[in-house]
């Protein structure tokens, strides 16, 4: 999927099945009738992914209490997402997409450029799915200052 085939609400989001920081497979249809955040980013471990994995983490029970999923996805290993949970005490799931494949069917595998030099990477970007498994709001390039707010904030809005 290139920049111009991205996904918009509406769209039936793309099924795929991942390991998680278990080595369990979970799978998105499997989680069919639950509000599902999906939020894709790019390292373990840095300042901005640490950041919204405490945030999300400091919220968990709120988006429980609606019904609603929360899942990591990088391209870190199974291994890594194991050690960034037990050092940072996250209580979510993180799956790993070394391959990059759920990464490309959701547009967020994209070219970035730091400091004049170009490579392939993740853009910061939260898909919230409703329970019928379409897309029901999407947030790309994400700023990490409040997002987690922001996405609660619309899940309750689209819940009443």
């Amino acid at each position: 999927m290139n920049d111009g085939e991205k996904l918009s609400v509406g769209d039936r989001a793309p099924d795929f099945c991942l390991p998680n920081q278990n080595d369990q497979e979970v799978c998105l249809s499997d989680l069919s009738g639950k509000w599902v955040v999906l939020y894709f980013y790019p390292k373990d471990n840095t300042s901005g992914c640490t950041r919204e994995a405490v945030d999300f983490t400091s919220h968990i029970e709120n988006f429980e209490e609606m019904g609603a999923v929360v899942i990591g996805i990088s391209p870190d290993s199974t291994k890594s997402h194991r050690s960034f949970i037990e050092k940072k005490e996250l209580k979510l799931q993180l799956l790993s997409d070394g391959k990059h494949e759920v990464l490309e069917k959701y547009g967020v595998w994209q070219l970035k450029k730091m400091y004049g030099k170009e490579y392939m990477g993740v853009v910061r970007s939260t898909f919230l799915l409703n329970p019928n498994g379409k897309v029901a709001h999407v947030w790309r390039k994400v700023r990490v200052k409040g997002h987690v707010d922001e996405v609660l904030e619309t899940l309750k809005k689209l819940k009443s």
